[in-house]
């Protein structure tokens, strides 16, 4: 069991920013046409941001998800955007395809600015930033068990019971990596 502890106990860690790290500010332009901006985003509450690629099939699977948490969390204090490392595009069509509704933001792929600030090496990749600026989760690929994290603090957050994002009978994988 040692080695399947290290396949998925580093899977894991592969995020450059962990837990309990300062997130490194950003402002890219979202699709909608305006630009969004982490600082301004925390003075009204956390902020989960979720780094993908359109063509990375752990993103399919993921993204779904986490557009139930929007519709459970959205309306609340926490703000919650995608990050695309494809042009605006492509972002546009894996949206419509996948159902995603909350704002998405372009990284742009000549540079990944966002992208390299974060340190990332995989995609899927979410970081729940704290209102103090801090990283509460840091997650890489899919980890049930992260997502699950993530949506009871947005419901401790909100004063809310947590919704479920699970359907009953519904097959969902502990782990994919990224």
């Amino acid at each position: 069991m040692k080695w399947l502890d290290r396949i998925f106990g580093g899977a894991k860690n592969m995020a450059a920013l962990s837990a309990g790290t300062k997130a490194p500010d950003f402002s890219l332009p979202a699709l909608d046409n305006t630009r969004f901006s982490l600082r301004d985003a925390l003075q009204n509450g956390p902020v989960l941001a979720a780094f993908f690629k359109v063509s990375c099939p752990v993103c399919q699977y993921a993204f779904p998800y986490l557009e139930r948490m929007y519709k459970a969390h959205g309306a609340g204090r926490t703000t919650m955007v995608g990050i695309s490392q494809n042009n605006q595009k492509e972002t546009a069509a894996f949206l419509q395809e996948f159902g995603v509704t909350f704002k998405t933001l372009v990284d742009d792929p000549n540079g990944y600015a966002a992208s390299n600030a974060y340190g990332l090496t995989n995609v899927p990749s979410l970081f729940l930033i704290g209102q103090d600026g801090e990283i509460e989760v840091s997650s890489v690929g899919w980890v049930k068990k992260d997502i699950e994290d993530i949506n009871r603090r947005l419901s401790e957050g909100q004063r809310t019971s947590s919704a479920p994002l699970f359907k009953a009978g519904e097959e969902v994988r502990d782990f994919r990596a990224g």
